[in-house]
């Protein structure tokens, strides 16, 4: 059943190993990869840089670290024998309990044997003439494949802000994205936190329980919203589990690809009262889900200004003293067009006599001193440790990490620098058999990540078989295809509120990055029912071939 001309494991070349497929990334992407490759009796090797599986739960172990999707729903749907038998202990899971499960899934399916670990991807060269992939580690690993597939995840490239002096530092320094494995204590400390995105709202109150003093220097606030998280509620759990199939097929086809109830009306259509009463049930309710509170939040400012003034509202009654109330509301922004973030006493940790919140919008961090930061103006702040929580190179910047050569040696790092342009963010033409799972152009990172990697993999595993019935083994999405998929993401993008906001969705976070809305905000059923769509049609909008007749098109 291998589309190999050599033997699984031959070498085409000096300690060159070949195989059907190189998958870059152990995450959930990288590991349902592997699995459904195997099921096709195809040969395949994950590189990974991490020492374990769990993509960013392996990473991310920073105090508070959680899912913002509740654990009923931020699981494998693939096994049902899994399904039943994983028991989650908490409404929204604590990233360790992620990563157990992460690990579960890779013994339960005997996945280790063929995940390369603590080994970096650092290029891919496609040969035109083999209609296969060099890719290459830093390890000095040399493997051949047909297929490349980049499960690299979207939010795995940790930024640091480029601050001066930072190198002089003598206290400690962390990063949300990359905390030690050994548990980090701060009884005693003088800790700064730089950012107050989604990390920093979940560690912020855990750290200000240990620290003597703790900074937070925020730029710009964020929305968020009580997760009311609890243990799990075992009605619930059997409520899931009793028709698990029925509930992830409704899930699938949700905009986010969460089950929760949208209310279809407008938020201008309801009287104020009533208005009211929906937004004090979702807030009480807690999670995300608040944003499902009327149908418009995302695409009529006049709406998501009733949305976002109840939330400002909400943070003036949580934090007692009105100037650091005034600081931590968002009014730059509609709400929901940032990543809306869920936490635990978030707010109310301002109210502790420990915690001072540091605005450096208006007096920047002009320097990390050896003892501490340095704002412009003169303020200085002493400091035992520092952490980063300043966010990731979003959907881009682990995949542009690796030197990604295609057809002519032409470069991904190229081609996207005025933005990222993929064919329903899984293809690029011009770089054949080189697989992104979420790219950008896909739901990805505005849903359910669990539903968006299956959908992505069982997409992907349903094309090989399609090729190999046909006698293919390469496959790219034309130009034309991939610029049609392009203007349609930007022009669904420009139909909401997402724009208005310098969020990392738009690469705002990243000095130089070009300003380029990267998901696409058209919905996870909707999304879905197009990628079947062109499946059921044979594959409009992509070429397939066997190598040699691919070569000479490109001749």
């Amino acid at each position: 059943m291998h589309d190999l001309t050599t033997r699984p494991g031959q070498a085409t070349g000096e300690s060159t190993e070949a195989l059907d497929a190189v998958i870059v990334g152990a995450g959930f992407g990288g590991l349902y990869m592997l699995h459904r490759l195997r099921g096709l009796g195809m040969t395949a090797r994950i590189i990974e840089a991490a020492g374990g599986v769990g993509g960013t739960w392996w990473w991310n172990r920073y105090p508070g670290a959680r899912c913002d999707v509740e654990s009923m729903q931020y699981s494998f749907s693939f096994d049902e024998r899994l399904q039943q038998e994983w028991r989650w202990s908490e409404r929204f899971a604590a990233q360790p309990e992620i990563l157990r499960y992460a690990e579960h899934v890779a013994d339960r399916f005997d996945l280790r044997r063929d995940i390369r670990f603590n080994t970096r991807v650092t290029a891919a060269r496609f040969d035109e003439a083999a209609g296969r992939w060099l890719v290459l580690t830093d390890r000095g690993d040399r493997l051949s494949a047909r297929y490349c597939v980049m499960a690299t995840g979207c939010l795995s490239s940790a930024r640091v802000p480029d601050i001066p002096g930072i190198e002089s530092f003598r206290g400690r320094t962390y990063h949300t994205g990359r905390w030690p494995h050994e548990e980090v204590d701060f009884t005693g400390q003088r800790v700064a936190v730089i950012g107050t995105g989604s990390s920093a709202i979940q560690a912020v109150p855990v750290i200000a329980e240990q620290a003597k003093q703790l900074f937070v220097f925020q730029r710009t606030p964020n929305f968020s919203i009580p997760s009311r998280n609890r243990p799990m509620d075992e009605a619930y759990e059997r409520w899931w589990k009793s028709d698990y199939a029925a509930h992830r097929r409704r899930a699938r086809m949700m905009r986010t690809g969460i089950l929760y109830h949208i209310d279809e009306r407008s938020a201008l259509d309801v009287p104020p009262e009533e208005r009211r009463r929906v937004y004090e049930e979702r807030w009480a309710a807690g999670g995300t889900a608040f944003m499902g509170a009327f149908a418009d939040l995302l695409r009529n400012q006049q709406a998501n200004d009733t949305a976002a003034e109840f939330v400002r509202g909400k943070i003036a009654g949580i934090v007692r003293d009105p100037a650091t109330a005034a600081l931590l509301q968002p009014r730059d922004h509609p709400i929901g067009t940032k990543r809306i973030c869920v936490d635990t006493h978030y707010y109310e940790t301002f109210n502790r006599a420990n915690v001072r919140l540091v605005d450096v919008r208006s007096a920047p961090i002009e320097a990390i001193t050896p003892t501490g930061l340095r704002l412009r103006g003169g303020a200085e702040f002493a400091a035992d440790s520092i952490v980063f929580a300043t966010g990731f190179d979003a959907m881009t910047g682990a995949v542009l990490a690796v030197d990604i050569r295609g057809r002519s040696g032409a470069s991904l790092r190229e081609k996207w620098a005025a933005g990222p342009r993929a064919h329903l963010g899984l293809m690029v033409a011009g770089f054949p058999n080189l697989f992104l799972i979420t790219g950008p152009g896909s739901p990805s990172v505005l849903s359910n990540m669990m539903v968006s990697i299956e959908q992505h993999v069982d997409w992907l595993s349903d094309c090989l078989v399609h090729m190999r019935a046909r006698g293919a083994t390469c496959i790219e999405p034309t130009q034309e295809a991939e610029d049609a998929w392009v203007a349609h993401v930007a022009e669904v993008g420009g139909r909401t509120l997402y724009p208005k906001a310098n969020s990392w969705y738009m690469g705002a976070n990243i000095p130089g990055k070009p300003r380029v809305f990267m998901p696409y905000v058209g919905g996870v059923g909707t999304y879905r029912e197009e990628c079947d769509a062109i499946a059921a049609q044979g594959y409009p909008g992509f070429r397939m071939s066997a190598p040699q007749a691919a070569a000479a098109a490109a001749q």
